[in-house]
């Protein structure tokens, strides 16, 4: 069966766009979040194959930042050093407009799982990985796949 959509309208990642506690990161070069699904084997009688059984998930994900400021270390210093990880809200926009729709997630409960203080090489535009756990997201808008057919 051909492919019901053109390849103009796969979406694009240089649309994205991300808000950390509500403030906007000019910055951003990627994010991804994602679901890592805790699962128990099964074993069936009757049944050669193992199945499984969902016992819950942790979110992971990955905030990508190109070097321009020490938003993170101001951030976060003052509290780790108190023995507190602060707890944040991601939101990630992503809104092609060649595309069907646009997409918008908010993560919840996020919490970074560490911080670069310094981390640079002569001759290399800088960049920031900050990976993070959540426990919690919502989906704010979606891509309808009904739109692409």
């Amino acid at each position: 069966m051909p492919a019901n959509f053109s390849g103009e309208r796969i979406v694009s990642g240089t649309f994205g766009e991300a808000w950390l506690d509500g403030e906007y990161l000019a910055e951003v070069k990627g994010f991804q979040a994602k679901l890592e699904f805790n699962k128990e084997d099964v074993q069936l009688a009757g049944k050669m194959g193992t199945d499984s059984k969902f016992m819950g998930y942790k979110g992971n994900g990955s905030l990508r930042l190109h070097k321009v400021n020490s938003r993170l270390i101001r951030k976060l210093s003052d509290k780790i050093k108190l023995g507190q990880l602060p707890r944040v809200t991601i939101l990630t926009a992503l809104a092609d407009p060649a595309a069907f729709g646009s997409e918008r997630v908010t993560v919840k409960d996020a919490s970074f799982n560490d911080l670069t203080l310094a981390d640079w090489e002569s001759g290399v535009k800088g960049e920031i990985e900050a990976p993070f756990t959540f426990t919690d997201w919502t989906i704010n808008d979606s891509i309808d796949p009904k739109l692409g057919g």
